[in-house]
């Protein structure tokens, strides 16, 4: 399965980082160039990204449109890929997962990673691998696999209303999806909290712009509009596990029990 890494040219150590285990796992893989604020095209003016519900982050336009380009790559590959964001640590048992999900038919996205919150996922694992269906995650878009159709359905949603990209992940429900379980990814923020080797040191590259536009900047309809957006994707989102509520429950997703460390020398190879 290919591998599309998500990285600014900025962003070497992290690189490097992602390189190594690259290396280590002998995946094919090839790194798809971050879009930044300064190359946000269409522009962080553009009403595309003034359809969310709420104001946008810049650097939160920009990783959206990283993803959509990481998509438009499964769609031109036409197989499913593994898209990783440059900080993504990975479980020792990960090549084997890929190649038993790999042929599975019917699935168009599968969660790799957890965030200490919880997710609602179905009861029971699927036969043929260690998945279980996803009806609702909220958090993440560090490591997933994505299938051609489901690389499509996130694009038409984004292209519909540029959002955080784990949000717009988490939020395309015409998605058949599912989640790894145990986790086989964490993010490097995460790894003191789940007790994993940190082999780099991380800060939030979303976070390095400065808080959106106050909504109070924009004018009544648009906050009103802004407003609507939100209360209708709680809805949706209340009314999705409540239909579901006997094939699923709310739990945290424990990662695998294996990590390879990363030494921060090799990291900088």
């Amino acid at each position: 399965m290919r591998v599309l890494i998500i990285n600014m040219a900025s962003a070497t150590d992290r690189m490097g980082f992602m390189r190594a285990q690259m290396g280590h796992f002998g995946f094919d893989w090839e790194r798809i160039e971050a879009v930044t604020p300064e190359t946000l095209d269409p522009p962080e003016d553009d009403p595309v990204w003034h359809r969310w519900q709420r104001p946008l982050r810049v650097t939160e336009m920009a990783l959206c449109a990283s993803h959509m380009r990481a998509w438009t790559r499964v769609l031109e590959l036409d197989a499913p890929c593994l898209v990783l964001e440059d900080d993504a640590v990975l479980a020792v048992d990960l090549p084997g997962f890929l190649a038993r999900v790999a042929p599975l038919p019917g699935i168009d996205h599968i969660s790799l990673e957890t965030r200490s919150r919880k997710k609602f996922v179905g009861f029971h694992m699927h036969p043929a691998a260690p998945i279980r269906r996803l009806w609702q995650d909220r958090t993440g878009s560090a490591a997933y696999i994505a299938w051609p159709r489901g690389a499509r359905e996130m694009l038409e949603h984004a292209r519909d209303a540029g959002g955080p990209s784990d949000a717009i992940i988490s939020s395309t429900y015409g998605m058949e999806s599912y989640q790894a379980d145990p986790a086989l990814a964490i993010q490097l923020d995460q790894c003191a909290a789940y007790g994993v080797p940190q082999p780099i040191p991380t800060t939030s590259l979303i976070d390095a712009v400065t808080k959106p536009v106050a909504l109070e900047r924009y004018s009544e309809a648009e906050q009103k509009a802004f407003r609507r957006r939100r209360i209708w994707a709680q809805v949706r989102m209340g009314l999705r596990q409540a239909v579901r509520l006997s094939k699923g429950q709310r739990m945290h997703i424990k990662p695998a029990l294996t990590w390879r460390e990363v030494t921060i020398s090799e990291a900088g190879d």
